[in-house]
């Protein structure tokens, strides 16, 4: 395959999963095994692209984020609660992401614990939807405190790669009475700061790499990062038509598919 066909198929796998419940380093590493590409020469550009993809939230939700920075100015309470909401919940993450780094890092490329977060995942997915109580609680700024405290550490479980920090941090609000438009959007603004924080890590930790232009070069990171930003802007849109009208359950199905296909794959291969 053509590195410039690898560049558009990733950033397409990023683009469709970084903000649906079905993990996008899972599928970056799947990918990666399928293909069997150097996943140590394409690791800078997983990266970056990634900040296509948040880049797509800031344009959808412009509006929402220009109103929270005039309210923040004006001292509106709700906006500051917004604000609040966000840092309290991207806390546990930074803070046990730091802690864990290396131990984070070393289940990053074993394909396998992908395969079977994907399916655990699953059916966590549907036991939620089944069990999980139903509120009225919409609106980031009206999320309780404690609600926001246990979003943020449940976000945590995505350290392990193939869980979905979208799927923990939506199904953890569920899970804790959130409604499903809002458990979406908080998981949708909450990527900012923590993929945002993630990528400066790995641009850091691979400042020699990205000096010495061994790993893909800025050209195929530009087309990269367009692809992931154009795909995110049309299917976050859908995401949250799909989610108010049929709930998670279709992800459920598609991740213990999916899951289960790898793990047959990885297994007799």
């Amino acid at each position: 395959m053509s590195e410039l066909l690898t560049i558009i198929l990733l950033g397409i796998v990023e683009g469709v999963t970084e903000f649906l419940p079905v993990s996008s380093t899972g599928h970056l590493i799947l990918a990666t095994r399928l293909l069997g590409y150097d996943a140590g020469r394409w690791e800078v550009f997983n990266v970056v692209i990634q900040l296509g993809a948040i880049l797509a939230i800031v344009v959808l939700y412009w509006r929402t984020f220009w109103a929270v920075a005039m309210g923040l100015v004006k001292r509106e309470p709700k906006s500051w609660l917004f604000l609040r909401n966000l840092v309290v919940a991207f806390i546990p993450a930074a803070v046990i992401g730091l802690a864990l780094h290396k131990y984070i890092e070393a289940l990053l490329g074993n394909a396998e614990v992908v395969a079977i977060a994907l399916v655990v995942g699953g059916f966590a997915i549907l036991a939620v939807e089944r069990f999980a109580p139903r509120s009225d609680v919409s609106g980031v700024a009206d999320l309780p405190l404690r609600t926001v405290v246990g979003i943020g550490f449940l976000q945590c479980l995505a350290m392990v790669p193939g869980v979905s920090r979208s799927g923990a941090t939506i199904l953890g609000a569920l899970a804790l009475g959130v409604e499903r438009r809002t458990a979406a959007e908080f998981s949708f603004f909450l990527a900012i700061p923590t993929m945002l924080g993630a990528s400066a890590l790995e641009l850091i930790k691979n400042r020699d790499t990205l000096a010495s232009g061994q790993g893909v070069g800025v050209l195929g990171i530009a087309v990269g990062f367009a692809v992931a930003f154009v795909v995110a802007l049309l299917v976050v849109k859908w995401f949250v038509g799909i989610v108010t009208k049929h709930g998670f359950v279709p992800f459920a199905w598609y991740r213990i598919a999916a899951g289960s296909a790898a793990l047959v794959w990885l297994l007799t291969k």
